[in-house]
Parts: C-alpha cells; sequence; structure tokens
C-alpha cells in the first residue's frame, strides 16, 4: 500500500488533503484551524528536523512526501526534501506561482526585516499582511508610525499598533474601505501567490500605494514540482 504524507500551509493543500483516502496522512504545524471533515489521517506538530521527518517517513512506511507548504517555509521545504532522501522516497512539491508586477503597481522588494524598516522610513500609516513576524517588533515603532497589523488571529497590539484578526478569503470591497478607513500609505507583504489574499494589491493599485515584498525564499530542489492541484491529483493517480 502507497502512503502520502501531504506537509500542508496553503489552501491547496486543503484541497489535495480532500481527496486522499484513510492510509494517506495530512500534517500541519498547527497554525490555525486543523479540519475535522476529512478521511485521511490528520498529524499536527513538528517532526524534529529533516532526521525527525525521515525517521516519521520509515516508520510510517511512506511512499511519498508531498510538500504543499507555504512559499515562504523555506526550512520546512528543505527539510522535506532532505527527509525524502534520508528515507529514500520521492519528494514532490506543489509551488504557487509569485504576483507579477502590473502596469500601475509601484513594488519594492526588500529582502529582511532590516531592510523592511528602512524602507518604512518614508511612510506613516503601514499595513503589514507577513503574519505574526511583526509582533516582535511592536516596541521599536518610531513616534510618527501608526502600524495596522493583520494577521490570522487577533493579538495584543499596543498604542502605535492595532492588530487585526482575520482569514481570507478578502474582497476587494472589503480592502478598499480598509485602506481608506486606515489612511494606509504603504502595503507590506509576501508574495504568496494567493488568489485569496491579492485583492489587497488591487486596492494598493487603484490608490497608487507602494508595496514593499518581502523578497521569496529559493526552495529546495524536489523530484516534481507542480504549480496547481489539478496537476498534483492528475500525478497522484498515476503514482
Amino acid at each position: 500500500m502507497k502512503r502520502i504524507l501531504l506537509l500542508g500551509g496553503v489552501t491547496e493543500a486543503l484541497a489535495i488533503a480532500r481527496t486522499l483516502g484513510p492510509e494517506h496522512i495530512y500534517s500541519l504545524a498547527g497554525v490555525g484551524r486543523v479540519p475535522t471533515d476529512l478521511t485521511c489521517q490528520v498529524r499536527v506538530g513538528g517532526y524534529g528536523g529533516a532526521e525527525g521527518l525521515a525517521q516519521f517517513v520509515r516508520e510510517e512506511n511512506i511512499s511519498l512526501i508531498l510538500d504543499a507548504t507555504h512559499p515562504y517555509a523555506a526550512q520546512i521545504s528543505r527539510n522535506a526534501a532532505e527527509a525524502a532522501r534520508l528515507g529514500e522516497v520521492p519528494c514532490w512539491a506543489l509551488r504557487r506561482p509569485a504576483w507579477q508586477l502590473q502596469v500601475g503597481d509601484d513594488w519594492r522588494e526588500v529582502s529582511d526585516w532590516a531592510e523592511l524598516i528602512d524602507a518604512l522610513k518614508l511612510f506613516k500609516r503601514p499595513l503589514f499582511t507577513l503574519g505574526r513576524e511583526p509582533l516582535q517588533h511592536l516596541d521599536e515603532i518610531p513616534p510618527e508610525q501608526f502600524w495596522t497589523l493583520r494577521a490570522l488571529d487577533v493579538y495584543p497590539g499596543n498604542e502605535r499598533c492595532e492588530v487585526i484578526g482575520a482569514r481570507g478569503p478578502f474582497l476587494i470591497e472589503d480592502e478598499r474601505a480598509l485602506f481608506e478607513r486606515r489612511q494606509i500609505d504603504v502595503l507590506i507583504s509576501k508574495n504568496s501567490g494567493s488568489t485569496a489574499t491579492e485583492p489587497k494589491l488591487e486596492v494598493a493599485r487603484e490608490r497608487g500605494v507602494p508595496v514593499l515584498v518581502l523578497k521569496r525564499p529559493v526552495l529546495a530542489a524536489v523530484d516534481r514540482e507542480f504549480t496547481t492541484v489539478a496537476a498534483v491529483l492528475q500525478a497522484i493517480t498515476t503514482f
């Protein structure tokens, strides 16, 4: 019996998991909601790096690692590829295409937090859509700035930052209202390639708001790479 270990992290991973039978495992890091309506097994938590994942692969007789983690989860992707090598099984990956610059966009790529903060000096009302990372820097907010931070869940902010807990997909009308209400003058985003969060880019384009884009990491090489759920599902049928 062939068993797939599906490493989740993006919406498309859940779509794949919904097609898997009880012999397969859908693995989640534990951030966000855990689905309860799947036929396949669900595992929550880490593995202890590549060697721990490889041990799990051997113990559970996994035949294929399918990496459907977030495009910025570079360490997890490296662990998956290395664990596949150690466990002598193939590693496939579903990797979203990046968003592409369009006419009217003002994107400014930054490589890390230090570059981001330096580029942010020109602005006063940023909207962060990077997840939880900015929460570690709330005590560093300059007095002339007020941050709006959107994450999956609500977290405490401070007098210079409000945290909004919200999950996509986001409607463009709601994004327009958010930009207007908060008087957003710069958007900070990862290039996740997700259609669920793309409306914020459309609104930035409409309003002439610059976007500070966190550069995508280089991901580990794998045996097969896919860009759509349909392609993955087709490959699975012949695996």
